[in-house]
Protein backbone atom coordinates (compact mmCIF):
# COMPACT_ATOMS: atom_id res chain seq x y z
CA UNK A 1 0.00 0.00 0.00
CA UNK A 2 0.95 3.78 -0.81
CA UNK A 3 0.43 6.80 1.25
CA UNK A 4 0.12 10.09 -0.20
CA UNK A 5 0.17 13.23 1.69
CA UNK A 6 -2.33 15.94 -0.37
CA UNK A 7 -4.04 19.03 0.49
CA UNK A 8 -7.05 17.19 0.54
CA UNK A 9 -5.56 14.74 3.05
CA UNK A 10 -3.63 11.23 2.89
CA UNK A 11 -4.83 8.88 0.13
CA UNK A 12 -4.05 5.77 0.23
CA UNK A 13 -3.44 3.67 -2.96
CA UNK A 14 -4.32 0.22 -3.27
CA UNK A 15 -4.40 -2.20 -6.43
CA UNK A 16 -5.00 0.40 -8.73
CA UNK A 17 -7.98 2.11 -6.43
CA UNK A 18 -7.25 4.96 -3.96
CA UNK A 19 -8.57 5.81 -0.55
CA UNK A 20 -9.48 9.13 1.57
CA UNK A 21 -8.63 8.32 5.30
CA UNK A 22 -11.19 10.43 7.10
CA UNK A 23 -9.95 12.51 10.32
CA UNK A 24 -6.36 11.18 10.09
CA UNK A 25 -3.16 13.17 10.77
CA UNK A 26 0.26 11.88 9.36
CA UNK A 27 1.96 11.44 13.23
CA UNK A 28 -0.87 9.53 14.65
CA UNK A 29 -1.00 6.89 11.11
CA UNK A 30 2.83 6.22 11.41
CA UNK A 31 2.39 5.33 14.61
CA UNK A 32 -0.70 3.31 14.26
CA UNK A 33 0.17 -0.33 16.05
CA UNK A 34 0.29 -2.95 13.12
CA UNK A 35 -0.07 0.08 9.94
CA UNK A 36 -0.26 -2.22 7.40
CA UNK A 37 -3.03 -4.64 9.22
CA UNK A 38 -5.16 -1.33 10.10
CA UNK A 39 -4.98 0.10 6.61
CA UNK A 40 -5.95 -2.78 5.36
CA UNK A 41 -9.04 -2.91 7.45
CA UNK A 42 -9.27 0.93 7.09
CA UNK A 43 -9.85 0.75 3.40
CA UNK A 44 -12.03 -2.17 3.39
CA UNK A 45 -14.96 -0.23 5.08
CA UNK A 46 -14.41 2.80 2.63
CA UNK A 47 -15.68 3.86 -0.88
CA UNK A 48 -12.47 4.30 -3.56
CA UNK A 49 -12.01 8.02 -3.79
CA UNK A 50 -10.70 7.14 -7.29
CA UNK A 51 -9.39 5.18 -9.69
CA UNK A 52 -6.97 7.23 -10.93
CA UNK A 53 -4.76 9.91 -9.01
CA UNK A 54 -1.25 11.65 -9.74
CA UNK A 55 1.34 12.57 -7.18
CA UNK A 56 2.70 15.25 -9.12
CA UNK A 57 0.80 17.79 -6.81
CA UNK A 58 1.73 15.54 -3.44
CA UNK A 59 3.15 17.32 -0.40
CA UNK A 60 6.08 15.89 1.18
CA UNK A 61 4.87 12.53 2.58
CA UNK A 62 5.77 13.70 6.20
CA UNK A 63 4.79 15.12 9.53
CA UNK A 64 6.89 16.00 12.53
CA UNK A 65 9.75 13.62 11.85
CA UNK A 66 13.37 14.70 11.41
CA UNK A 67 15.08 13.22 8.53
CA UNK A 68 18.65 11.69 9.51
CA UNK A 69 20.90 9.75 7.12
CA UNK A 70 23.45 6.59 7.27
CA UNK A 71 26.55 7.06 5.33
CA UNK A 72 29.36 4.79 3.84
CA UNK A 73 26.77 1.63 3.77
CA UNK A 74 28.03 0.65 0.63
CA UNK A 75 31.28 -0.22 -0.91
CA UNK A 76 30.84 2.38 -3.59
CA UNK A 77 30.27 4.94 -1.42
CA UNK A 78 33.52 3.98 1.11
CA UNK A 79 35.76 4.02 -2.35
CA UNK A 80 34.04 7.91 -3.67
CA UNK A 81 34.57 9.23 -0.03
CA UNK A 82 38.08 7.99 -0.08
CA UNK A 83 38.43 9.25 -3.35
CA UNK A 84 37.81 12.80 -2.41
CA UNK A 85 38.99 13.21 0.64
CA UNK A 86 42.61 11.47 0.22
CA UNK A 87 44.30 15.11 -0.29
CA UNK A 88 43.01 16.47 2.87
CA UNK A 89 44.49 13.23 4.87
CA UNK A 90 41.09 12.20 5.35
CA UNK A 91 40.40 9.27 3.11
CA UNK A 92 40.95 6.09 6.00
CA UNK A 93 38.91 7.66 8.11
CA UNK A 94 36.15 6.01 5.65
CA UNK A 95 37.54 2.89 5.22
CA UNK A 96 37.40 2.16 8.97
CA UNK A 97 33.60 3.34 8.95
CA UNK A 98 32.70 1.03 6.55
CA UNK A 99 34.31 -1.71 8.68
CA UNK A 100 33.30 -0.40 12.29
CA UNK A 101 30.66 -1.78 14.04
CA UNK A 102 29.26 1.47 14.63
CA UNK A 103 27.59 2.60 11.17
CA UNK A 104 28.23 6.82 10.49
CA UNK A 105 24.79 8.11 11.05
CA UNK A 106 23.53 12.15 10.73
CA UNK A 107 21.30 14.46 11.05
CA UNK A 108 20.08 16.00 7.32
CA UNK A 109 17.12 18.20 8.48
CA UNK A 110 13.65 19.01 9.50
CA UNK A 111 10.38 17.71 8.34
CA UNK A 112 9.57 21.72 7.67
CA UNK A 113 12.92 21.77 5.05
CA UNK A 114 12.42 18.73 3.26
CA UNK A 115 11.88 19.16 -0.74
CA UNK A 116 8.50 17.71 -2.38
CA UNK A 117 8.65 15.45 -5.23
CA UNK A 118 8.67 17.90 -8.10
CA UNK A 119 10.04 20.64 -5.96
CA UNK A 120 13.73 22.15 -6.38
CA UNK A 121 16.79 21.43 -4.43
CA UNK A 122 19.85 23.06 -4.24
CA UNK A 123 23.49 23.08 -4.87
CA UNK A 124 25.58 25.30 -2.03
CA UNK A 125 27.05 28.73 -3.81
CA UNK A 126 29.97 27.77 -1.93
CA UNK A 127 30.79 24.34 -3.74
CA UNK A 128 32.20 23.47 -7.01
CA UNK A 129 31.34 19.42 -6.54
CA UNK A 130 27.68 18.60 -6.09
CA UNK A 131 26.18 15.22 -6.15
CA UNK A 132 22.81 13.73 -5.36
CA UNK A 133 22.27 10.64 -3.81
CA UNK A 134 19.50 8.40 -4.28
CA UNK A 135 18.75 6.28 -1.10
CA UNK A 136 16.08 4.14 0.18
CA UNK A 137 14.67 5.98 3.47
CA UNK A 138 13.34 4.00 6.17
CA UNK A 139 9.83 5.32 7.96
CA UNK A 140 10.14 4.40 11.38
CA UNK A 141 7.83 4.90 14.50
CA UNK A 142 7.98 6.29 18.42
CA UNK A 143 8.76 2.32 18.97
CA UNK A 144 11.97 2.09 16.21
CA UNK A 145 9.83 -0.21 14.52
CA UNK A 146 10.21 0.12 10.45
CA UNK A 147 6.83 0.86 9.28
CA UNK A 148 6.93 2.28 5.65
CA UNK A 149 9.67 3.29 2.88
CA UNK A 150 10.46 6.13 0.80
CA UNK A 151 12.44 7.62 -1.70
CA UNK A 152 14.73 10.46 -0.51
CA UNK A 153 17.50 12.45 -2.17
CA UNK A 154 20.43 13.74 -0.04
CA UNK A 155 22.36 16.41 -2.08
CA UNK A 156 25.95 16.65 -0.98
CA UNK A 157 28.66 19.08 -1.80
CA UNK A 158 31.49 16.42 -2.10
CA UNK A 159 34.49 19.58 -2.57
CA UNK A 160 33.48 20.31 0.97
CA UNK A 161 33.09 17.32 2.41
CA UNK A 162 36.76 16.00 0.59
CA UNK A 163 38.61 18.89 2.58
CA UNK A 164 38.21 17.89 5.87
CA UNK A 165 35.76 15.01 7.36
CA UNK A 166 34.38 17.15 9.97
CA UNK A 167 32.98 19.37 7.29
CA UNK A 168 30.28 17.09 7.02
CA UNK A 169 27.61 19.10 8.12
CA UNK A 170 28.03 22.11 6.09
CA UNK A 171 28.34 19.47 3.07
CA UNK A 172 25.11 17.41 3.66
CA UNK A 173 23.03 20.18 5.92
CA UNK A 174 21.75 23.46 3.88
CA UNK A 175 18.34 24.93 2.81
CA UNK A 176 17.84 22.35 -0.66
CA UNK A 177 19.50 19.45 0.77
CA UNK A 178 17.11 16.93 1.34
CA UNK A 179 14.11 16.00 -0.73
CA UNK A 180 11.59 12.90 0.24
CA UNK A 181 8.93 11.34 -1.82
CA UNK A 182 6.24 10.86 -3.36
CA UNK A 183 4.80 8.51 -1.47
CA UNK A 184 5.51 6.11 1.48
CA UNK A 185 4.79 2.47 1.00
CA UNK A 186 4.06 0.29 3.29
CA UNK A 187 4.44 -3.55 3.25
CA UNK A 188 3.39 -6.65 5.44
CA UNK A 189 6.64 -8.02 5.08
CA UNK A 190 10.43 -6.43 4.85
CA UNK A 191 11.13 -4.39 1.38
CA UNK A 192 12.15 -6.94 -1.19
CA UNK A 193 16.66 -7.42 -1.29
CA UNK A 194 16.23 -7.21 -4.67
CA UNK A 195 14.45 -3.73 -4.49
CA UNK A 196 16.28 -2.30 -7.52
CA UNK A 197 17.31 1.57 -6.71
CA UNK A 198 17.52 3.39 -9.95
CA UNK A 199 18.66 7.47 -10.75
CA UNK A 200 18.95 9.48 -14.01
CA UNK A 201 20.05 13.30 -13.86
CA UNK A 202 18.96 15.30 -17.70
CA UNK A 203 20.43 18.08 -18.67
CA UNK A 204 18.65 20.45 -21.29
CA UNK A 205 16.92 17.04 -22.04
CA UNK A 206 20.26 14.64 -22.00
CA UNK A 207 20.80 12.03 -20.33
CA UNK A 208 24.31 13.35 -18.51
CA UNK A 209 24.36 10.36 -15.67
CA UNK A 210 22.29 7.31 -14.92
CA UNK A 211 23.31 4.26 -12.55
CA UNK A 212 21.38 1.55 -10.21
CA UNK A 213 22.05 -1.01 -8.01
CA UNK A 214 19.84 -3.25 -5.78
CA UNK A 215 19.52 -2.72 -2.13
CA UNK A 216 21.07 -6.21 -1.23
CA UNK A 217 24.33 -4.70 -1.75
CA UNK A 218 24.20 -2.32 1.13
CA UNK A 219 26.35 -4.08 3.90
CA UNK A 220 24.50 -3.02 7.19
CA UNK A 221 21.09 -4.43 7.65
CA UNK A 222 18.34 -2.01 8.20
CA UNK A 223 17.25 -2.98 11.75
CA UNK A 224 20.51 -2.56 12.56
CA UNK A 225 21.00 1.19 11.45
CA UNK A 226 18.03 2.05 12.97
CA UNK A 227 18.91 0.35 17.04
CA UNK A 228 21.63 2.73 16.64
CA UNK A 229 19.83 6.10 15.78
CA UNK A 230 17.31 4.83 18.25
CA UNK A 231 20.04 3.89 20.78
CA UNK A 232 20.24 6.96 22.72
CA UNK A 233 18.12 9.19 21.28
CA UNK A 234 14.06 9.04 21.26
CA UNK A 235 11.82 10.16 18.88
CA UNK A 236 8.14 10.85 19.84
CA UNK A 237 6.37 10.73 16.66
CA UNK A 238 8.92 8.90 14.70
CA UNK A 239 11.72 9.33 12.41
CA UNK A 240 12.58 9.11 8.96
CA UNK A 241 16.63 7.54 8.00
CA UNK A 242 18.17 7.64 4.44
CA UNK A 243 20.46 4.66 4.68
CA UNK A 244 23.21 5.48 2.32
CA UNK A 245 23.89 5.17 -1.49
CA UNK A 246 26.03 3.14 -4.13
CA UNK A 247 25.23 5.10 -6.98
CA UNK A 248 28.25 7.90 -7.17
CA UNK A 249 28.56 9.81 -10.51
CA UNK A 250 32.41 10.01 -11.41
CA UNK A 251 34.21 12.40 -9.86
CA UNK A 252 34.41 15.07 -13.24
CA UNK A 253 30.49 15.20 -12.39
CA UNK A 254 28.78 18.34 -10.94
CA UNK A 255 25.20 19.42 -10.81
CA UNK A 256 24.19 22.56 -12.55
CA UNK A 257 20.77 24.94 -12.00
CA UNK A 258 18.32 23.48 -13.93
CA UNK A 259 19.59 19.57 -14.15
CA UNK A 260 16.28 17.75 -13.43
CA UNK A 261 17.13 14.62 -10.97
CA UNK A 262 14.92 11.36 -11.45
CA UNK A 263 15.12 8.99 -8.58
CA UNK A 264 13.38 5.34 -9.38
CA UNK A 265 13.13 2.69 -6.68
CA UNK A 266 10.97 -0.59 -7.68
CA UNK A 267 7.91 -0.86 -5.98
CA UNK A 268 7.36 2.73 -4.46
CA UNK A 269 7.83 5.21 -7.89
CA UNK A 270 9.92 8.08 -8.88
CA UNK A 271 10.85 11.18 -7.11
CA UNK A 272 11.47 13.73 -9.42
CA UNK A 273 13.24 17.19 -8.36
CA UNK A 274 15.05 20.20 -10.29
CA UNK A 275 18.45 21.74 -8.95
CA UNK A 276 17.40 25.27 -8.41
Amino acid sequence: MKLYKTKTGIIVGHEDRYYLLPGTDWDTLINQPALYNWLQETIAALQPYADTFTSDDCLVPIGSQEVWAAGVTYLRSKVARMEESKESGGATFYDKVYDAERPEIFFKANPYKVVPHQGKVRIRKDSNWNVPEPELTLVINSNGEIVGYTIGNDMSSRSIEGENPLYLPQAKMYDGSAAVGPCVLVTAAPIDPATLISICIMREGVTVFEGNVTIDKMKRKHTELVEFLYREYSFSTGAYLMTGTCVVPDNDFTLQPGDAIQITITGIGTLINTVA
